[in-house]
C-alpha cells in the first residue's frame, strides 16, 4: 500500500474539496456522451463530422468507452486500434506505429523522427523518444487516423495520426465528478487512482474545466541479487593475462528489491471557453503532468539466474518526465466561411538514471577493455558504467487555416502551419573513480559525454477542395507545400586525447553549446517539397459509402552525428486505398484494403563506435486490410476489429547505402559491403494479424443499471529487427493473447466497477533489446560464460481492481 495514503489524503481531499466548492446551483448532469461510435463527431478532416460521413480509416473511441475499456495510458489504448501497434522500453517512452510502418528505429535523441503524429486537441505533441503518455481522464474521445496524413497534418504523419480531444468547457451548468481506483497487480503491490473534474459557468458566455488525477501504478518486477567479476589484467607482449590476486567483484546488494518498477503520474488540465459573441471564440488551455517511475520495465530473458519478472540490475534506474503546455484556439466567421488560428507551447524534460552494466561486463570479458580503465593511481578500476541523462525539449506551433461552408457544393479547407522543436541533449556516461585524463573534460568521472543542441524547423502551406460531382458522388484534391531546416551542433564522444584517438570524435572548433568542451559535430540539412492527396467518395444512401484514395506522407530528413555519413533525406510513403463505411440499424461494418509504397526508408541501425545510422537505404511495401464490426441492440454491443499486414522490404538492405542496392558493391572509400537483410524480409514490430473483440451487455437491477464486459485482444508473432543476424540474435516476438473482464452498476449520479485486466497473466512481451550492439551484448558465439543479456518489456501482469466515481 506504499503511498495509497497521500493518494487517497490529499489528492482526493483536493478534488472532492474543489468540486463540492464549486458546485454552487443545480447540479446538471455531465455531458452526454456515447459509446455507440457511430454517433461520434470527429475532426479528422480539419472539420466536425459524424464518424461514419468521414471517407477514411478512422478509430474513435469516446469518453464513456476509454473508461469502460480501463484505458489510462497509451499501451491501454493501443490495444483497442488494429492499425497500431506499440513499442515501449517504460512509461512515457513509448513509439507507436500505424499498418506495419516500422523500421526498427532506436529512438536515439538523434536519429529520426516517429512515424507517428500525436495532436494533443490542435498542437502536435510529438517529440523525439515519443509522444506524451497523458494520463487518459476526461478525454471527448481519441481519434485514431490510419494511413498517410500529411497534407492536413504535416511532418511525422507519414503513417498515421492520433489525435487527443479533451472536453471542452460548458456554459450550459456547473456539474464534476470524483473517482476513486483501487487495484492489485499480480506478483506486485497495490495502485490506485485519484482523479475528478468540475465544469463552472462564468456568466452566459463562458465556462472554465478543471481537471486533476493522480495515479500510483504498482511495481511487478524484482531486481535480484547478482554479482560480476572483472578479473585485473595486464598485457605481457601482445597477449592479455589475468594478474594473481584479487579480482574486481561487482554486486547489487544495495540496489536488489522485490516489485521496483513503480510509478507515480499526476497532472492537471484548466481549459476556458469563452464566447465573444455569437460568432467568436476563445478557447486557452494550459495542462502539465509529472510522471516518475523507477526500476526496469523489462525482464531479463530467463537463464540461469532470472526467471519471469525478474532481472538483475547493478546501478539505479528511474525517470521523471515533467512537461506543461500551453495552447489558444480562436475560431469565428469570415463572413460565411470559418477561421480557425491556435497556436501553443510545449516545455518537457526528462531526467533519467540507466543501467549500462552490461556494457562495461562484455566489453570486458570480450576484448579485455577494462585494462585500459585506471584511477589516478594507475591502478585498474572497475568498469562498470551507468547512464545520467537530461533531455529538455521546448515546441512552439502556430497554425492558421479556412474553411468555405460545409454544405456548399465546392468546399475548400487550407491554410499555414509553422513549428519549431529545440531539443537540449546532455547523456552523461559513468564510471567511478576514473583518472582524470580518461574523464571527458569538464566533467566528473564521464568517459563519454553527449551535450547536444538539435533543432527541428517546418514550415507549409496546405489546401484541400472537395467538389460534390452529384449529389452522391464527391472528389476531393489535397496538396501540402512543406519545407523542413533540420541542425545539430555539440560534442559527442569521449576524451580526445585520452581514452580515445579515434578521429571520429576529434574536436573542430571551441564550444558552442553550454556544458561540452569543444564542438566536433556541426551540420544541417534542408528541403523543400509537396505531397499530394486525391479522394473519389460515393455515397450509396445516408448510411453507405465507398471511397478510394491516393494520399503520400512524409518523414522530414536529419543529421548523422558520424562525420563520414551525410545527412539522411525525408522518407515518403505512397498509400493506395480502398473501403467502405456502413450502417445496418444496428450493425456497422467499415473496412479498408490498402497497398502502402515505402521509400527511401530511414533505416537506423547501431554502427561502428556504437553510433547511431540512419540511411536511406530501402524500399518496402504493405498491403494490408483493415475491418471494423459492429452491433448494438437491446443492452447487448460487440465490437470486434482486426488488422492484417503483409510488410516486407522490396530490395537487399546493405550495410553501405548505394542506388544499385547491391551488396557485392563497396563504399566510397572501398570498404567491404554487406548483405543486412535479403529482399522478402519482413518489417519488424507489427505482426500481421492483429485483432479485438468487446462484448457487453447492459441490463437493469431494480432500479440500478448493471453491466458485464469481456474483452480480448491478440497480437500475432513478430520479427524483431529486420536485419537478418540481429533478429536471429533476439529472437522472434511469440504470439500472445490477453482478456479484460469486468462487472459493475450504476445509480442516477454514481457508478461502481470490478475489473480485471490481462485476466489469464499473459506475459507477452512487446519489446526487447540489448544494451550495446547485438553482437556483443547478446553474445551469438557464447564465448562468456552466462551467454547474451536480453531485456523483453512485457505487458503488465493480471490487474485487478475496483472503482467508483460519483457525479455532482
Amino acid at each position: 500500500m506504499r503511498k495509497l495514503s497521500t493518494v487517497f489524503t490529499t489528492s482526493g481531499a483536493f478534488l472532492l474539496g474543489s468540486t463540492i466548492l464549486c458546485s454552487s446551483g443545480t447540479a446538471l448532469a455531465q455531458q452526454t456522451n456515447t459509446n455507440d461510435d457511430r454517433d461520434i463527431v470527429v475532426t479528422a478532416s480539419k472539420r466536425e463530422q459524424n464518424l461514419q460521413d468521414v471517407p477514411l480509416a478512422i478509430t474513435a473511441i469516446g469518453t464513456e468507452r476509454l473508461d469502460e475499456l480501463q484505458v489510462k495510458e497509451f499501451q491501454d489504448l493501443v490495444k483497442f486500434l488494429p492499425s497500431v501497434t506499440i513499442q515501449t522500453a517504460a512509461p512515457g517512452f513509448s513509439q507507436v506505429y500505424f499498418r506495419g510502418v516500422a523500421s526498427g528505429e532506436n529512438a536515439n535523441h538523434s536519429a529520426s523522427l516517429p512515424t507517428v503524429g500525436t495532436y494533443l486537441d490542435e498542437m502536435p505533441i510529438t517529440t523525439i523518444q515519443g509522444a506524451l503518455d497523458i494520463h487518459a481522464y476526461d478525454l471527448a474521445r481519441v481519434e485514431a487516423l490510419a494511413g498517410p496524413q500529411g497534407t492536413l497534418y504535416g511532418a511525422s504523419s507519414m503513417a498515421g495520426t492520433i489525435k487527443l480531444v479533451t472536453n471542452r468547457p460548458d456554459t450550459s451548468g456547473t456539474y464534476g465528478e470524483v473517482g476513486v481506483e483501487l487495484n492489485n497487480v499480480a506478483h506486485g503491490d497495490f495502485g490506485g487512482v485519484v482523479e475528478g473534474f468540475i465544469n463552472a459557468p462564468l456568466g452566459e458566455r463562458a465556462a472554465l474545466r478543471l481537471v486533476g488525477w493522480y495515479r500510483h501504478d504498482a511495481g511487478y518486477i524484482d531486481n535480484i541479487a547478482g554479482s560480476r567479476t572483472y578479473p585485473i589484467k595486464r598485457y605481457v607482449g601482445d597477449d592479455l593475462v589475468d594478474l594473481p590476486g584479487d579480482d574486481i567483484v561487482q554486486t547489487n546488494a544495495g540496489l536488489a528489491e522485490k516489485n521496483y518498477n513503480d510509478a507515480d503520474t499526476y497532472g492537471a488540465r484548466l481549459a476556458l471557453g469563452i464566447d465573444l459573441d455569437d460568432d467568436w471564440t476563445l478557447r486557452p488551455t494550459i495542462m502539465g503532468q509529472i510522471q516518475k517511475t523507477n526500476g526496469s520495465y523489462a525482464q531479463e530473458r530467463s537463464n540461469a539466474v532470472t526467471g519471469k519478472l525478474q532481472t538483475v540490475q547493478y546501478n539505479p534506474e528511474s525517470s521523471k518526465d515533467k512537461w506543461l503546455q500551453a495552447a489558444l484556439t480562436i475560431e469565428g466567421k469570415l463572413g460565411n466561411w470559418d477561421l480557425t488560428v491556435t497556436g501553443g507551447h510545449l516545455r518537457r524534460k526528462t531526467d533519467v538514471e540507466s543501467d549500462y552494466s552490461d556494457y562495461a561486463y562484455f566489453y570486458d570479458a570480450l576484448y579485455g577493455s577494462a585494462v585500459y580503465l585506471y584511477d589516478n593511481a594507475g591502478d585498474q578500476i572497475s568498469p562498470n558504467q551507468y547512464i545520467e541523462g537530461i533531455d529538455r525539449y521546448r515546441r512552439n506551433f502556430f497554425e492558421a487555416r479556412v474553411a468555405s461552408p460545409a454544405d456548399a457544393r465546392i468546399r475548400f479547407i487550407g491554410g499555414v502551419f509553422w513549428q519549431r522543436q529545440k531539443h537540449n541533449i546532455e547523456q552523461h556516461y559513468i564510471i567511478d573513480g576514473l583518472s582524470d585524463d580518461l574523464e571527458v573534460p569538464g566533467t566528473v568521472d564521464n568517459i563519454w559525454l553527449t551535450k547536444q543542441i538539435r533543432v527541428d524547423r517546418d514550415y507549409a502551406a496546405f489546401g484541400e477542395i472537395s467538389f460534390d460531382i452529384t449529389d452522391r458522388l464527391t472528389l476531393t484534391g489535397g496538396g501540402r507545400v512543406y519545407k523542413y531546416d533540420n541542425s545539430l551542433v555539440g560534442f559527442f564522444g569521449y576524451n580526445n586525447p585520452g581514452f580515445s584517438g579515434n578521429p571520429v570524435y576529434a574536436c573542430q572548433a571551441p564550444a558552442v553549446v553550454d556544458g561540452s568542451p569543444c564542438t566536433n559535430l556541426d551540420k544541417r540539412t534542408k528541403k523543400t517539397d509537396f505531397i499530394h492527396k486525391l479522394n473519389l467518395t460515393y455515397k450509396f444512401s445516408d448510411d453507405a459509402l465507398v471511397y478510394a484514395t491516393w494520399s503520400r506522407g512524409f518523414r522530414p530528413g536529419g543529421i548523422n552525428r558520424r562525420g563520414s555519413l551525410p545527412p539522411y533525406g525525408s522518407d515518403t510513403l505512397d498509400n493506395y486505398e480502398f473501403g467502405w463505411k456502413t450502417s445496418w440499424g444496428p450493425v456497422r461494418f467499415n473496412g479498408a484494403i490498402y497497398q502502402q509504397d515505402w521509400n527511401d526508408i530511414q533505416l537506423s541501425f547501431l554502427g561502428l563506435n556504437g553510433l547511431s545510422e540512419i540511411r536511406n537505404a530501402g524500399v518496402a511495401r504493405i498491403r494490408g486490410i483493415e475491418l471494423d464490426l459492429g452491433y448494438r441492440q437491446n443492452g447487448f454491443s460487440i465490437n470486434a476489429g482486426m488488422s492484417y499486414n503483409d510488410a516486407e522490404i522490396r530490395r537487399d538492405f546493405c550495410a553501405i547505402a548505394n542506388d544499385a542496392f547491391d551488396c557485392t558493391l563497396p563504399g566510397a572509400d572501398g570498404a567491404d559491403n554487406a548483405l543486412l537483410a535479403p529482399k522478402g524480409a519482413g518489417l519488424p514490430i507489427t505482426p500481421k494479424f492483429k485483432g479485438n473483440i468487446v462484448a457487453r451487455y447492459e441490463f437493469p437491477v431494480g432500479d440500478l443499471g448493471a453491466h458485464v464486459q469481456f474483452a480480448v485482444n491478440h497480437i500475432g508473432k513478430r520479427r524483431s529487427d529486420v536485419r537478418t543476424l540481429e533478429n536471429g540474435i533476439k529472437g522472434m516476438f511469440d504470439a500472445y493473447t490477453t482478456a479484460d473482464v469486468s462487472v459493475g452498476v450504476k445509480g442516477e449520479s454514481w457508478k461502481a466497477e470490478l475489473f480485471a485486466t490481462n485476466l489469464f497473466d499473459s506475459n507477452g512481451v512487446i519489446n526487447a533489446g540489448v544494451q550495446c550492439l547485438e553482437t556483443t551484448c547478446g553474445d551469438p558465439d557464447g564465448l562468456t560464460d552466462n551467454g547474451g543479456v536480453f531485456y523483453d518489456t512485457v505487458v503488465r501482469p493480471r490487474l485487478i481492481g475496483i472503482k467508483v466515481s460519483k457525479e455532482f
